[in-house]
């Protein structure tokens, strides 16, 4: 049911963004986050530990619940079965610049809140997955290479 709901609600998502606001992101160090929240986003840091067994968690979070596969794909590269419907296109969590310029808080904070203009879903806002489970879901993306 909460594939079902997490399907819908990027659906419903994607129908509401105006097609010509959006365009392909070239640059993946772009901040999403408010300009006034970044300071307080780079510091953060997960209150869940980073362990083997909360990145395993987290990935399946990842391909589970928190239905991120579909968009970001298995492996976080950004190709996902509903990526090339989507511009901008998802993030590709293996890539070593984003890697370097996008701190945990910001990630999380993308998973919290949702991207506008995008088709990331505020996961937890929308009550998709708990603040816990998107932690080691990012976790799990920062892991990716």
């Amino acid at each position: 049911m909460r594939h079902l709901t997490a399907i819908f609600i990027f659906i419903a998502v994607l129908a509401a963004t105006p097609w010509s606001a959006l365009a392909a992101e070239k640059d993946p160090c772009a901040p999403r986050a408010p300009a006034g929240e970044l300071a307080q986003l780079k510091g953060m840091k997960p209150p869940v530990p980073e362990t083997p067994e909360t990145i395993q968690k987290g990935k399946e979070i990842y391909n589970g619940k928190g239905a991120c596969a579909g968009c970001h794909g298995p492996a976080g590269k950004g190709d996902g079965m509903l990526a090339a419907s989507l511009n901008p296109s998802p993030r590709n969590f293996t890539n070593p610049q984003f890697k370097q310029c996008k701190s945990i808080g910001e990630m999380f904070w993308a998973v919290k809140n949702g991207i506008p203009g995008t088709g990331m879903i505020a996961a937890v806002d929308t009550g998709l997955i708990s603040e816990e489970e998107a932690w080691q879901a990012v976790l799990y993306e920062r892991s990716l290479k």
